[in-house]
This record gives C-alpha cells, sequence and structure tokens, in this order.
C-alpha cells in the first residue's frame, strides 16, 4: 500500500488575537494609572514648633471669631462684609502694600470667614498673608 503524501504547509501562528489582547491589557492599564494619579493626594502640613517673632509693626492681626465676627488689631468690627472688612484693611495698613496681614483664626470658625479675609486683604493689595498658631499643649 502506497500513501500519497500531501504537501502540508508549516504551521502559521496567527498574531492578530495575540495583538488585540497586548493592546487591550495596555489601553487598561494607561487608563488605571491615570485615574490613580487623582486619587491620591500628598500633602506636606506645615508645623508651628518655631519660636514666636517680635511684633512687626508693619502688620495687621486679623482675628475671626468661631461666630464669624472679624476684629482687626484688637478693635471688633460693626458689619461681617467683605467690602468693610477691605475698608478696614485699607485703613490699617495707611496704603502701605508691604503690610503683613495674619489670621487668627478660631478653631470653630468657618473656612468662609477665612476666605472672606484673604479675599478683603486681596482687594486692599495686601499680598502679604501669614496664619498665626499656638504650640499644643503636649508640646
Amino acid at each position: 500500500m502506497k500513501f500519497k503524501r500531501q504537501n502540508t504547509e508549516d504551521p502559521e501562528v496567527n498574531l492578530i488575537p495575540l495583538i488585540d489582547v497586548l493592546l487591550v491589557i495596555l489601553i487598561f492599564l494607561m487608563i488605571s494609572t491615570t485615574y490613580s494619579k487623582f486619587t491620591e493626594l500628598k500633602i506636606t502640613l506645615p508645623t508651628a514648633d518655631a519660636e514666636k517673632l517680635q511684633n512687626n509693626p508693619q502688620e495687621i492681626i486679623v482675628a475671626v471669631s468661631s461666630s464669624g465676627e472679624y476684629a482687626i488689631n484688637k478693635q471688633i468690627l460693626p458689619s461681617r462684609t467683605v467690602s468693610a472688612l477691605t475698608q478696614s484693611l485699607l485703613d490699617a495698613s495707611k496704603g502701605k502694600p508691604e503690610t503683613m496681614v495674619v489670621i487668627s483664626a478660631d478653631a470653630q470658625a468657618t473656612q468662609q470667614s477665612v476666605v472672606n479675609v484673604m479675599e478683603a486683604a486681596r482687594a486692599a493689595g495686601l499680598s502679604r498673608l501669614t496664619f498665626a498658631t499656638q504650640k499644643s499643649p503636649g508640646s
């Protein structure tokens, strides 16, 4: 018995499905790494371990109470509006734009009250702002 062999070609590896799968994996990795950047917020908070600086004659101390009242250099303002706060800061700075504004806010004060002080300082042309802190009782 004589068997006839047919001319068989070498089997080929089909790369198209492999490329499709790798492309899908690549897209998945690109999307997931992009979103992981936005889910983490790395913040280095300042500490208040420095010694108290000497009183600067060119500084305005703005106190914000927990009820939202403002006091500039220990004088309580009758109005809580940003425009009244701006005018008081202009009067206290006497037109000197290099004057430092020290915001001393109560721990229970709203964020909007502090933002109002920063907005009033910007409107008054005072760009040097800082926040007053106190030492923690344990240190």
